[in-house]
């Protein structure tokens, strides 16, 4: 699921075990990810950028609380009873469920259901990495460096440009919502690594256990039970699709897979690939729903992911970057030469 796309990377427990991994085994940073593991990489992106076009279909048949509520649930059911107790402090486990799973997709689904498209919803999402970065520096008391105040004001003014983009073609406050959405995960991010949880699965699971009781009844209640009723006697094989891809491939199988991968690699080499995340979202939703992608959309793409691209880099590698193309760059010392042999005799 999206939820993880960047909590996994910048989770505490995730940076731990990658750099370990990638010191110890032969897949780690030093070596570069393998074929296969790009390709793994690349499609956990595809199957997150999918997504929002799935929650598009759900919303078509759901009320967007009740969906919200049914995605969590086919997570959390039968799953908390076989993965074992969540080995953290419950309140983590609530803290997270709650700002999360209530929070961060209740706005995300409400915010598509008044009228924000699947592909913009999959972009302006991507902004979480820089509410991440700001709750980091007020709660945990971390100061991002300049690369990564650059690249958050790149980022920022990407979703600056889609929101006037949205204004001059559709709803503000259903933009406004999904932003918030964007907001809360971060939040939901910098508690996560507060919580440090040792075992990703068996945390997803116990975070998705928190939301369906409460998102069920703020749907009886803003929803009504009449709609939630209806939707349910009427379902359709769409909607039912649309619960199992939302609920156990995006969320289940897509965070085991990245997780796998955080496992095996070092943190800043599995991130990047977070990125194609609103490529797939948007070339899918322009595919599957006929969504036009206007050229200044595309160029807010642009700069969000450029500007993301950028917080992910290690510290002073875009300086290296620069100054090997500029023909500066360090360079290795001649090998000394040869001492001239000795005459016999």
């Amino acid at each position: 699921m999206t939820a993880t796309t960047a909590a996994a990377p910048s989770g505490r427990h995730s940076t731990s075990s990658t750099s370990s991994t990638g010191s110890a085994g032969g897949n780690g940073s030093r070596g570069g990810m393998s074929p296969r593991h790009i390709a793994l990489a690349v499609l956990v992106a595809a199957v997150w950028g999918l997504n929002f076009v799935l929650i598009h279909v759900g919303l078509d048949n759901f009320p967007p609380l009740l969906f919200c509520a049914l995605r969590f649930a086919v997570v959390a059911v039968p799953a908390v009873f076989f993965v074992g107790p969540p080995k953290v402090a419950w309140r983590w486990v609530l803290a997270v469920g709650v700002v999360l799973g209530v929070v961060k997709f209740g706005l995300l689904f409400l915010g598509m259901h008044a009228g924000m498209t699947a592909g913009l919803s999959s972009l302006v999402l991507q902004g979480q990495a820089g509410f991440t970065a700001l709750f980091a520096a007020v709660l945990l008391r971390e100061r991002p460096g300049g690369q990564r105040l650059a690249g958050l004001g790149v980022a920022f003014a990407g979703i600056a440009l889609s929101a006037w983009d949205q204004g001059a073609g559709g709803p503000l406050g259903a933009f406004a919502l999904v932003v918030l959405a964007a907001v809360a995960w971060g939040l939901a991010n910098v508690l996560t690594r507060r919580a440090a949880p040792p075992d990703a699965l068996r945390w997803m699971v116990w975070v998705s256990a928190v939301p369906p009781l409460p998102l069920l009844g703020l749907s009886l209640l803003v929803e009504g039970p009449e709609a939630d009723l209806r939707a349910l006697r009427d379902i359709t094989p769409a909607g039912l699709g649309a619960i199992g891809y939302v609920g156990l491939v995006s969320t289940l199988l897509g965070f085991v897979a990245w997780s796998f991968l955080l496992r095996s690699y070092d943190a800043t080499a599995v991130a990047p690939y977070s990125l194609l995340v609103p490529v797939f979202g948007m070339s899918s939703a322009w595919l599957l729903l006929g969504e036009r992608i206007s050229p200044t959309a595309a160029v807010a793409a642009l700069l969000v992911i450029t500007g993301i691209g950028i917080t992910a880099l290690r510290a002073g590698t875009a300086t290296a970057v620069a100054a090997r193309l500029r023909g500066s760059g360090p360079r290795r010392s001649a090998a000394p030469a040869a001492a001239p042999p000795r005459r016999r005799g």
